[in-house]
């Protein structure tokens, strides 16, 4: 598996949608929760989104902002890297990572927002996107971006949608963790089925977003690019073809 995070170019701002895992993280590993070290990620800095910004020869003070699709370590360790940015992030998915149910306490690591980040909060109510409600235009960008809720794998799940210049993407986050579970039918390694049950806040609402993935993607696929976050064919798959033009409003 991959953490797969996005950086999109706005009106001469970056924009990182998640940040993986950080610095702090790969200098040591004890940051992160119980969890997580289970799963012995392999953790090396030069492939932070930090080093990779500094590696394309960009300054990653430029990353004004950050649009969490939730905040999981794995999704946030980086926030520590960026911390000017403001992080937009749905308001359920913050309170629940501030003072998580007791179920849910041993997915999230507060140090890793201990600097005190510039929280940008989103609740419901808004637009409607393909038929996906409750949609939040992310604020202060010049570029098409949007919060579309997702609850499931945590309380606050949201996938961020992406105007393009040939469509939109939609980075899904962990709404799923296969390819083939958005295909029609659905085709995922039982293996993996497994792993996405175990990280699961609520079997129910995983299960109901995951129909409505697939059903955009039957329906909409020549529409829109969905991606998920630790997908290594989609991360490979992204990188040969996606050219984005995050310019405002459709091209």
């Amino acid at each position: 598996m991959v953490a797969h995070c996005l950086l999109v170019e706005a009106g001469g701002e970056h924009v990182l949608v998640d940040t993986g895992f950080g610095t702090a993280e790969c200098a040591n590993p004890k940051r992160l929760p119980a969890a997580f070290l289970v799963i012995a990620p392999q953790l090396r800095e030069d492939e932070t989104a930090l080093r990779q910004l500094e590696a394309l020869g960009l300054d990653p003070g430029d990353v004004r902002h950050i649009v969490a699709t939730h905040l999981d370590p794995d999704h946030a360790g980086g926030l520590r890297d960026f911390p000017e940015a403001h992080v937009h992030v749905f308001g359920a998915e913050l309170a629940a990572a501030q003072a998580p149910p007791l179920r849910d306490r041993i997915r999230y690591s507060k140090e890793q927002w201990s600097h005190g980040p510039r929280w940008v909060e989103y609740g419901a109510g808004g637009d409607s996107w393909f038929g996906f409600e409750s949609v939040r235009v992310i604020r202060g960008l010049d570029a098409e971006i949007a919060l579309i809720p997702l609850p499931g794998h945590t309380i606050g799940h949201c996938g961020v949608a992406i105007k393009a210049r040939d469509g939109w993407l939609l980075h899904c986050g962990d709404a799923f963790f296969h390819h083939g579970d958005i295909d029609t039918p659905r085709r995922c390694p039982p293996g993996m089925r497994i792993y996405e049950t175990l990280a699961q806040h609520s079997g129910r609402e995983r299960h109901r977003n995951l129909e409505r993935l697939r059903e955009l993607n039957r329906e909409h696929g020549d529409e829109v690019t969905l991606i998920c976050s630790h997908d290594a064919r989609m991360l490979d798959d992204s990188q040969a073809a996606m050219s984005l033009d995050a310019g405002r409003g459709p091209s």
